[in-house]
């Protein structure tokens, strides 16, 4: 009697461990398929500093509700000299945050003429702390955490690439 009441334990155990198991694939599976579809185009981009330095980047576009919805989350890694430029279309108050991204970030916040007026230093991995952009933007800059510090970069540099540049011809 015992030990068919033990093996009916284990076997709803062992069920109950499928179950989960088979749950977490389905997310991973449903997190990779999203990965897979959400594509960036990629652009030069240089950040020319109050200071007189410029600095040159190769970044991502986020122009698609997919792209800015989904951003750099999942990443393991970024290059030094790589981020990702949102583009929101029109100046706006914007609102951040680093659900599902691995990564410290430097945010630059950008009016339309590609001026930084606002900058979060090293934004926490998986926080979903809102960031704000403290005022209508119309882009954001991501980049590897700690590199404001590292150039020195500051409100008032000037970001130059070929997106910002059409739209502030217009």
């Amino acid at each position: 009697m015992k030990r068919d009441l033990v093996l009916k334990v284990l076997k709803s155990a062992v069920l109950a461990l499928f179950i989960v198991g088979a749950g977490a694939s389905a997310s991973f599976a449903a997190q990779t398929t999203e990965q897979q579809s959400v594509k960036f185009e990629s652009e030069p981009l240089s950040i020319v500093s109050a200071k007189g330095g410029m600095h040159k980047f190769t970044v991502e576009l986020a122009a698609t509700p997919p792209q800015l919805e989904y951003g750099l989350m999942y990443r393991d890694r970024m290059p030094a000299d790589h981020g990702m430029l949102f583009d929101f279309g029109t100046s706006r108050p914007v609102m951040m945050w680093m659900k599902n991204t691995k990564l410290s970030l430097d945010m630059l916040f950008l009016d339309q003429k590609g001026v930084v007026t606002h900058i979060q230093e090293n934004a926490v991995p998986y926080s979903e702390a809102i960031i704000s952009s403290n005022g209508p933007v119309a882009y954001v800059i991501e980049l590897n955490g700690g590199i404001v510090k590292k150039l020195g970069l500051a409100i008032g540099d000037k970001v130059t690439n070929a997106t910002i540049s059409a739209k502030a011809a217009k």
